[in-house]
């Protein structure tokens, strides 16, 4: 008997799931900042991702405001460009060199690291499978630093594929 209880619950769930209107998903990003990313839609022309990520032998946590834009490609309506901005927090950690350090040069280093924060952008195409419930996406995200290794530090190309189980 709990075993029945148990199916109907998760079938009731499942069903109920399915019929949201506005679904979330979970994925990975593989790029120059790799990392886990969740994505809570608000309607379907937005959404808001979560992402943590590692990049400069550090982590971030990035959040990120997005607009899709479905319906601009004539041949599918599975493929979506998505646009948006945000912020990131976390930090990072280099080697700093001594160039004055004459004996031991250029062997000689000492680890530092510091906080990160920063502006992000994103602009991405993304392709729904209907079929199954998963998107494979392209995008770039450019960013600028602030703190960290130098004061300020921009990055526009930070290419990335994703993949995520949209439920």
């Amino acid at each position: 008997m709990k075993n029945f209880i148990f199916l109907s619950l998760l079938c009731l769930v499942t069903l109920a799931s399915k019929g949201q209107e506005h679904p979330r998903a979970v994925g990975i990003r593989g790029g120059f900042s790799s990392g886990f990313e969740y994505r809570a839609y608000a309607n379907e022309l937005n959404s808001y991702k979560v992402l943590l990520s590692t990049r400069n032998r550090g982590i971030q946590l990035t959040g990120l405001k997005e607009f899709h834009q479905p319906g601009l490609f004539d041949f599918t309506d599975q493929l979506n460009f998505i646009y948006g901005y945000g912020i990131h927090v976390g930090y990072e950690r280099w080697n700093a060199y001594d160039p004055y350090e004459t004996v031991h040069s250029p062997y000689y280093f000492e680890k530092r690291s510091g906080p990160v924060v920063g502006l992000d952008g994103l602009g991405a195409l993304e392709y729904t499978f209907w079929e199954v419930p998963i998107s494979v996406g392209f995008e770039v995200k450019p960013y600028f630093n602030l703190f960290g290794k130098n004061f300020f530090q921009l990055h526009p190309f930070d290419f990335a594929f994703t993949v995520k189980y949209v439920f």
